[in-house]
């Protein structure tokens, strides 16, 4: 039987793709599972993605390889940083209701996200179960008044799971989800290079929760991140942290962010 690279890359000559097609051409192309396409995986991308665009008579001005693909990396790499992520392959594919934009439009900000998130990992593990994942999905489609049915609902919970779920143990992490946000709304991914291990995270916790309250206030989270980001040389304005700081505070309780929340997002890992 061929190997994975030499099958045909599925579906991309398709007018419009449904959610599970979607979710095979991206499988197809991240190859090593790292939530991108670059590099050589972004090469044999656009190779095909022309290929089956020339048989469907939709071909770009220029015949230079090169030169085409930095024009379609200028058109959809928003955040230009030279890799395509899931997001940004949405807007590219023809995708039936394009159901990942459905997300990123009505929890368009991470504060909404984080809210939604609270409201499902009841438990404060740092997952959503795939059961809840199903309640989860059905709230954000209702608040974007968006009409479903129950078979579509569990198409969409199913390509999420497959999506997500690299581990394969139905849960869904907190950082895996929050790829459904907009690069720029995803504040988790600032602290991607700064994420810590348990003790870095408890003493930093320690050190702001002067009283051993378990528990630290949004001033302290503000100084908390300052150092964070101090520590770790890295740039960061007013802005940006009061947008943060609003995020990380959705999931705080009457004001109190407890720990467990905070190492949700500050810790590599969720707490076990």
């Amino acid at each position: 039987m061929a190997g994975p690279q030499q099958q045909q890359p599925p579906y991309l000559h398709l007018a419009e793709l449904t959610a599970s097609q979607f979710l095979e051409i991206w499988k197809h192309f991240d190859a090593d599972g790292n939530g991108y396409i670059e590099g050589k995986e972004l090469e044999n991308f656009f190779q095909e993605l022309e290929k089956a665009r020339k048989g469907s008579g939709m071909m770009s001005k220029s015949d230079n390889l090169g030169e085409k693909m930095k024009e379609f990396m200028q058109k959809y790499d928003k955040n230009a940083d030279g890799k395509i992520e899931m997001a940004e392959l949405a807007q590219i594919l023809p995708t039936e209701e394009n159901f990942l934009l459905c997300f990123r439009q009505h929890v368009g900000s991470s504060t909404e996200f984080m809210e939604a998130w609270r409201k499902y990992d009841t438990d404060r593990s740092g997952y959503i179960e795939a059961n809840e994942l199903k309640g989860f999905l059905s709230d954000l489609l209702k608040k974007a008044n968006r009409p479903y049915d129950e078979p579509k609902l569990q198409e969409y919970t199913q390509t999420i799971l497959r999506m997500f779920d690299l581990n394969g143990d139905g849960k869904l992490g907190l950082s895996e989800m929050s790829r459904l946000l907009p690069v720029q709304e995803n504040f988790l991914l600032k602290f991607q290079g700064m994420k810590l291990t348990s003790e870095e995270f408890n003493a930093i916790f320690t050190f702001y929760d002067k009283d051993g309250s378990g528990y630290i206030d949004e001033n302290e989270l503000d100084a908390l991140l300052k150092d964070l980001y101090e520590k770790n040389k890295k740039e960061m304005n007013i802005q940006q942290l009061t947008s943060y700081k609003k995020s990380v505070m959705s999931l705080a309780e009457a004001g109190k962010l407890y720990r467990k929340d905070l190492e949700i997002v500050l810790c590599s890992e969720p707490p076990m």
